[in-house]
């Protein structure tokens, strides 16, 4: 240091040219993190607006395979059915009439008639429409020789990659009729219809009766080969409830072995509206305005309102979405 320097051109800042300083870079401060906020929430929007339509086209093509599928199967679908399954009040999809109109839907006051509304995990919760829907999968396969008095399907395929197994719902048809049994075995290219199993077959025999008449009295019909078919049955209902984690989800109840296991599907769905077009008609209309006129229904009108996981509304709540698909059944589209 210079010792002819001033000593008043030594000095520091000033307190007051310090506090200025820090305000500056406090205004500077606070604006890069405004800034940084502001596209936090951002991105957090829209990554939550991207799950919510992930989820939609999760839950909609879903919905919709099935939707399209209602009531097909390899053969006439105006065929007579022989149902030998024996139906209990719990197991709806056992019901014969259930797969005559092949899709059933629910208001949402309405419940199912062997399951009330609830809030538990996976119970349906009122309020909120449901549909029920049966058909045939895709994999069909020929029947090259039939046993009727030993019970016995034997298949021009090995049963194991056509993954039947006993308990399946299954049809049989052909030209003249068509069966529905659960297979009381299956293995090689075997698949058993016999009498007994839960819920079982009433008779092992897979001939036509009156209605009303005695499963007793079933008569005997053989699918001969080689234009007799089987294929594995499908039922499902679709219906919003509460998960594990207490939020409303979209979930699927659907045949296996014999049995129903509820399946949470796509998580964030908080309600589900659907109408219905009747052959003929012009309008959407709910399940009350349908009736008893399933067996016409040609298409759906599925609302979902979807939320977001996260809270990034404006308001601090979740986002929720209003989305809508349209679909055709297949085997009514004529």
């Amino acid at each position: 240091m210079n010792p002819n320097t001033p000593l008043r051109r030594m000095r520091g800042f000033s307190l007051i040219e310090l506090m200025v300083s820090l305000l500056i870079g406090l205004l500077v401060m606070g604006a890069a993190i405004g800034i940084f906020l502001s596209n936090r929430q951002a991105f957090r929007a829209t990554e939550n607006i991207s799950q919510v339509q992930e989820s939609a086209r999760t839950a909609f093509e879903l919905m919709a395979r099935d939707i399209r599928e209602a009531g097909g199967n390899p053969c006439v679908n105006n065929l007579p059915i022989a149902n030998v399954i024996n139906s209990p009040a719990d197991r709806w999809w056992t019901d014969l009439q259930q797969w005559g109109t092949a899709v059933r839907g629910y208001g949402n006051a309405e419940a199912f008639p062997d399951a009330g509304f609830g809030t538990a995990t996976a119970q349906r919760l009122a309020g909120t429409d449901a549909i029920q829907l049966l058909s045939g999968e895709d994999q069909v396969v020929t029947i090259s020789a039939h046993n009727p008095g030993a019970t016995q399907f034997t298949l021009n395929t090995d049963v194991g990659s056509l993954g039947f197994s006993a308990g399946d719902l299954m049809l049989a048809c052909n030209s003249r009729q068509a069966s529905l049994f659960q297979a009381s075995s299956a293995g090689g290219t075997q698949v058993m219809h016999a009498a007994g199993g839960s819920p079982g077959n009433c008779s092992g025999n897979l001939g036509l009766v009156a209605e009303g008449a005695a499963c007793s009295g079933r008569p005997v019909f053989t699918y001969a080969a080689p234009n007799s078919v089987l294929v594995r049955m499908h039922a499902t209902r679709w219906y919003i409830a509460n998960n594990a984690r207490g939020r409303r989800s979209l979930y699927q109840s659907r045949t296996t072995g014999g049995a129903i296991a509820n399946e949470e599907v796509v998580e964030g769905v908080a309600d589900m509206e659907i109408t219905y077009l009747l052959r003929g008609g012009t309008v959407y209309v709910d399940a009350a305005t349908v009736a008893g006129a399933w067996g016409d229904v040609i298409a759906t009108r599925v609302e979902l309102t979807l939320e977001s996981p996260e809270n990034v509304g404006v308001d601090g709540g979740r986002l929720d979405r209003q989305l809508v698909q349209v679909t055709t059944l297949r085997n009514r589209n004529s």
